[in-house]
């Protein structure tokens, strides 16, 4: 039986991300502005007003393989001690995916709205359900030994989210997670204060994506959000619709890779500064050759996404004055893949939380001899070691060695055992970037 009040069947997603990726392609066609139809009435659920408290810029999504769109919508109200006294008592932390510790790991936290205290198992069963489609997503597919997921249980006092199927409809859920907010229908609105709540219950949250129990399309990206625990933003999708992964996906965009929107508005005409961006530029592809700047390691080369990398213009939510890499990345449209520079910028955001190499052992004590010194590597470097600055090639690849093995005399005397490790993943060009895709540590060691 499904568990959404207002449905009586439910049909999974098992299909990977990557077939839906291609029917995506071969059905979606640029939308125009006035064909997005974005549903404003009157008379619907909105998140909770402030007062005079700043509103809070959303990205929103109208549709598979749409351009998404920018709105305001008031901030969520301060919790009330009563509030806080609930959700510090409701519902647990349950790790889904443990790559390693959380301080050297991406931590993806995801927290379910609008499921009851006894439909937590379905939740739990969505997050794996939702992780396996972005997952399935490049570079995610590539570098998933990077993350920890983990599923924060909200219990709500009823099922399903407001706004779904219709404005009308009204749900008490622990998040506040409605559809038709500000008038608009995808718009799937939550009170941030509560989404941190929640999220600082879990050790050292990274990203945090918010699962409505829906099958309505929609979702929405606070990007502006600044988090107490540290998280850069929140992403909301449905549950149950088989794009709303999409959504997830492009503002992780902005999270990880910190990229632009690739995607305009109107005809407008950028007059600012050079974006600091590493995915918009003023510049003509000759001229970032020229300068060697921007993407200009990339200028020429096909990508994944479709296409020569070059400079196409239009993005930045101007259609004129600013330039994008490719035609029609998933910075533009949903349903696409990152191109080149976006790839590069998102592989070096995730180590940016996840070292290439990471010790098990502490560096801040002397080892003696009798000890064995352990490492974490990512699963695309390969580990040296070295003696005083000589490398043991016998010992290449290991993550955990003796001193003996690496030829440490027992000569009563500090020597130092450095660990090194790389990342050579062509994927990064950019100098600055690759030296995320290092690392090293060192032990002085006596025998």
């Amino acid at each position: 039986m499904r568990r959404h009040a207002s449905h009586i069947s439910r049909t999974r997603l098992t299909v990977a991300i990557g077939a839906a990726l291609a029917a995506a392609l071969a059905a979606t066609a640029p939308v125009a502005a006035d064909q997005l139809g974005d549903g404003h009435t009157p008379d619907t659920p909105s998140a909770r007003s402030a007062g005079s408290a700043d509103p809070v810029e959303v990205e929103y999504f109208t549709g598979p393989g749409s351009h998404p769109r920018r709105t305001e919508v008031p901030a969520s109200s301060p919790l009330t001690g009563k509030e806080r006294s609930t959700i510090k008592n409701d519902g647990d932390v349950l790790p889904i995916v443990e790559a390693g510790a959380s301080d050297t790991k991406v931590d993806v936290v995801f927290i379910g709205d609008g499921y009851t205290a006894s439909q937590q198992e379905d939740f739990h069963a969505d997050v794996r359900t939702k992780w396996k489609e972005m997952a399935a997503v490049q570079p995610y597919a590539e570098y998933e030994d990077l993350f920890n997921v983990w599923a924060v249980d909200a219990h709500s006092q009823q099922s399903g989210v407001s706004g779904d199927p219709t404005s009308d409809v009204r749900k008490n859920t622990a998040l506040n997670s409605a559809f038709f907010c500000d008038g608009i229908e995808r718009l799937l609105c939550v009170d941030t204060n509560k989404v941190e709540a929640y999220a600082s219950k879990a050790a050292d949250p990274d990203l945090v994506i918010v699962l409505g129990n829906s099958t309505k399309y929609g979702g929405a990206g606070y990007n502006a959000i600044s988090s107490p625990s540290g998280y850069d933003g929140i992403g909301t999708a449905s549950s149950d619709h088989p794009d709303s992964d999409q959504v997830a996906v492009h503002e992780t965009g902005h999270s990880f890779g910190k990229l632009a929107d690739e995607y305009w508005y109107d005809e407008s005409t950028y007059s600012g500064p050079e974006p600091g961006e590493s995915n918009l530029t003023k510049l003509s592809a000759a001229d970032m050759a020229a300068q060697k700047t921007k993407w200009h390691r990339w200028l020429g080369q096909d990508s994944p996404d479709g296409g020569k990398v070059g400079a196409y213009e239009g993005g930045g939510y101007h259609g004129h004055g600013l330039n994008r890499p490719t035609e029609d990345s998933i910075m533009r449209t949903l349903g696409r893949e990152f191109n080149l520079p976006g790839r590069e910028a998102m592989i070096a955001g995730f180590h940016q939380h996840a070292p290439v190499l990471t010790g098990v052992t502490p560096t801040d004590t002397k080892v003696s001899g009798s000890e064995r010194l352990r490492v974490a590597a990512s699963s695309h470097a390969r580990v040296r070691w070295y003696l005083d600055g000589r490398e043991v090639r016998s010992s290449r690849g290991a993550s955990s060695v003796s001193p003996g093995s690496l030829g440490v005399p027992a000569d009563g005397r500090a020597h130092t055992v450095t660990a090194r490790a790389t990342d050579p993943g062509k994927a990064v060009r950019d100098p600055e970037l690759r030296k995320l895709m290092s690392g090293s540590l060192s032990w002085q060691v006596t025998r």
